[in-house]
């Protein structure tokens, strides 16, 4: 039995093909076309893209100088450290033997031993944010990751102090969310690292250090290098907590071995308190 084939009219092949013409890509303005501004050879495009909005939108809320705070994500209120050791305890109960458990149980406790810098954080953030509210808070205004933990603490101190902070946050393999402390409008996304160091440190006019790991550390010894060799002007560089930077990082022992100069060991001061890192910053007679 033959079969006839159905023959579309002339006009409904060219609605369908327009139709299609349309709905290409190729059709689209080519800021709209996201497949294309994704490609590997439009990085370029990405980056400035990605270096001039932070850019464009603190110079539109007159964000005159930032204060960085880096921490590590993991040190949260002591609150929320004791139930996490509660949740493990119930585990080793159940499994007295578990090792991952009990390796877990000791990192919540040292965790839980530093819980106090959260607060010392969001003290100083409070601290430093009140003291620029008679300039509408567009100077000394608090930028942080925009993560959990320290990050969260030092946002938090200037949501508290009914001031301005920045989030600065990054795109990750696992997800992260902004924390919920930062200022609307003011927390931005980054794709490259390099980018994101660029506007932490160009309006910066003091660092605070509070313990944390690799990304703290990494951030750490980025500022030192470009105060170190003159690449930043001379803003106060605080590691709080002495105890624990004098144990994790033996600076004399660097320039015993004449690998840095003995000057470069007052490119960075110690401060055990709110008050006390406020201080350093106050007499540093930084121009705002």
């Amino acid at each position: 039995m033959n079969k006839t084939k159905k023959r579309l009219s002339p006009e409904i092949n060219n609605s369908k093909n327009l139709n299609l013409i349309i709905n290409s890509d190729t059709y689209k303005l080519a800021h709209e076309d996201i497949n294309m501004l994704s490609r590997n050879e439009m990085r370029g495009v990405r980056m400035l893209l990605e270096i001039t909005k932070p850019d464009l939108i603190l110079e539109e809320n007159n964000i005159l100088s930032t204060i960085i705070i880096f921490g590590g994500a993991s040190i949260t209120e002591e609150s929320k450290t004791k139930e996490k050791i509660e949740d493990i305890k119930k585990l080793i109960k159940k499994n007295p033997s578990s090792v991952l458990h009990k390796r877990k149980l000791n990192r919540l406790e040292n965790l839980l031993s530093m819980s106090h810098y959260y607060q010392s954080a969001r003290e100083f953030s409070k601290l430093a944010s009140i003291n620029n509210q008679s300039k509408s808070c567009n100077s000394h205004v608090i930028v942080t990751g925009g993560g959990p933990g320290i990050m969260e603490a030092a946002n938090r101190g200037a949501f508290e102090a009914n001031c301005k902070s920045i989030g600065l946050n990054i795109s990750l393999p696992n997800e992260q969310i902004p924390n919920a402390f930062i200022t609307p409008g003011l927390c931005f996304k980054f794709n490259y690292f390099a980018l994101r160091k660029i506007h932490f440190v160009m309006r910066s006019v003091a660092a605070v250090f509070f313990p944390g790991g690799f990304g703290t550390l990494d951030e750490l010894f980025e500022l030192l290098t470009l105060r170190q060799t003159g690449m930043k002007n001379k803003i106060p560089i605080i590691l709080f907590g002495k105890e624990y930077w004098e144990k994790l990082i033996n600076f004399e022992y660097l320039a015993d071995m004449g690998l840095i100069s003995d000057q470069n060991l007052n490119l960075f001061e110690y401060a055990d308190s709110a008050s006390e890192a406020w201080e350093i910053i106050k007499s540093s007679n930084l121009s705002n």
